[in-house]
């Protein structure tokens, strides 16, 4: 039984929630404030954490970048409707999803859910690794190394990264990523993707000399991993 921990000020919506997902065959813990919450989250203890931005003391942009500098466990963030700054900046501290309130726990289970599936993917992948020039991606190790040396990368990170890999060469749309990867249906506006793939350029570092762009935009549609400098414009 996966272990969920909320934290959120708002008690009548942890109870809420709680009870919906321990239905759902989920353990629920919440805490109401970010010193607490920071406090359970690094125990260890949990598969995912929900987590509202808008705490009282340690806000949980705060909390998310503590928890990040210590922990890889799954965040899925909480942002008042409307608040892009705060859910932009969220996925670029290192959260997992977000969900904008008010929403539907049905919406909060099927996010919940996609991000375990990521986070708890079975390391005995019969998948074959794949090498696209210095970058080798190795599905059962979950593994990932650059010239050699290993790259730390999220659940969502190394999805989205064998992803492009193994369509180097090709592009793939924005709709392809959101739904391999976050497990949902692409929508007008959603950044989470390009700053994903923001994040995972920057982890990835620049190309050797004279290969050009690792991970391609093309404008409307998607991106590309270039298999070398020739399959760039």
């Amino acid at each position: 039984m996966a272990k969920i921990l909320i934290i959120d000020d708002d008690v009548e919506l942890c109870e809420l929630v709680g009870e919906y997902l321990t239905r759902e065959g989920f353990e629920v813990e919440a805490a109401h404030n970010g010193d607490k919450g920071l406090e359970r989250a690094l125990s260890g203890e949990h598969a995912l954490v929900v987590l509202d931005l808008m705490l009282p003391g340690m806000t949980g942009l705060d909390v998310l970048r503590r928890l990040r500098g210590e922990s890889r466990t799954p965040v899925l963030i909480l942002t008042a409707r409307g608040e892009d700054v705060d859910r932009i900046v969220g996925l670029e501290i290192g959260a997992d999803d977000y969900l904008a309130k008010p929403f539907n726990p049905r919406e909060l289970l099927a996010r919940v859910r996609a991000i375990l599936r990521r986070s708890q993917a079975a390391p005995a992948s019969t998948a074959a690794a794949v090498t696209v020039r210095d970058v080798e991606l190795d599905p059962g190790a979950r593994t990932v190394t650059r010239d050699g040396a290993p790259l730390e990368l999220t659940a969502v990170e190394f999805s989205l990264l064998e992803a492009l890999m193994r369509s180097a060469g090709q592009v793939v749309t924005r709709e392809y990523l959101a739904q391999t990867v976050l497990g949902r249906r692409f929508t007008a506006y959603d950044r989470s993707i390009d700053m994903h793939v923001s994040k995972l350029r920057k982890k990835l570092g620049p190309a050797a000399a004279g290969d050009g762009e690792r991970i391609k935009t093309v404008r409307g549609i998607g991106y590309i991993y270039a298999r070398s400098s020739e399959a760039e414009d």
